[in-house]
């Protein structure tokens, strides 16, 4: 079995068990009171997904003819499997969503940008609005409390629009916030310039059909 074989294969268990993560971590965020024997089971779930998240990138690397090679290709999968304190990034396999979503998206450009743009820019808002939650709300200078604030503060974030009224006070928080800053100045390229394609395309098709017409025009049909 190939790399590529066994990620087509794992792609929608891995999803699912991020999905599970996603539950595990952000419950006892959005419920600080939550009962210590739910949070222990919760715990419990978040490092089983951790486990499967490093069997799989075991298995991955495996497969591959160039371990070394691959292993630096995906830097990322190893630190997010060697530092603890990276788990809840692993949040980010939900952005397999897209590429999922993808398979019955439009052909067209418009249909891919809408896919992957949309998709990413309010997966990324909801996973960054629960990591800020998470190391703000008990900060006593904290100014994002509540879901809503964070949910607030990521929006204005990731469009760069950047209203000033919620912010992050931890280091932990502002390094989430350089991250998702970057993001959005990124999906904001990724629109323009696809907008940009569209229209060069629109234009020249329409240009080709008419040029089309003039000649059919020409040279009518007998």
């Amino acid at each position: 079995m190939t790399v590529e074989r066994w990620e087509r294969r794992a792609e929608i268990p891995l999803l699912l068990l991020a999905l599970a993560f996603l539950v595990a971590y952000a419950w006892p965020v959005l419920d600080p009171r939550l009962d210590p024997d739910l949070r222990t089971w919760l715990t419990f779930v978040s490092w089983t997904v951790w486990v499967a998240f490093a069997v799989d990138f075991g298995v991955r690397l495996a497969l591959s003819r160039e371990r070394a090679r691959y292993a630096l290709r995906h830097w990322y999968d190893v630190a997010l499997i060697a530092l603890p304190l990276l788990r809840p990034l692993r949040l980010l396999r939900l952005l397999a969503f897209v590429r999922i979503l993808n398979r019955s998206a439009s052909t067209n450009l418009a249909g891919r940008v809408t896919t992957y743009v949309g998709g990413t820019a309010l997966l990324l808002m909801v996973l960054a609005a629960i990591a800020v939650l998470d190391v703000e709300q008990d900060h006593p200078d904290a100014n994002i409390t509540t879901f809503g604030d964070a949910l607030w503060w990521a929006a204005t974030t990731v469009t760069t629009v950047g209203y000033g009224d919620r912010f992050p006070v931890t280091t932990s928080g502002r390094f989430i916030a350089v991250a998702l800053m970057l993001t959005g100045i990124a999906l904001i390229g990724v629109i323009t310039a696809s907008v940009a394609a569209w229209f060069v395309s629109s234009i020249a098709q329409e240009q080709a059909d008419e040029e089309a017409t003039r000649r059919e025009e020409s040279h009518p049909t007998r």
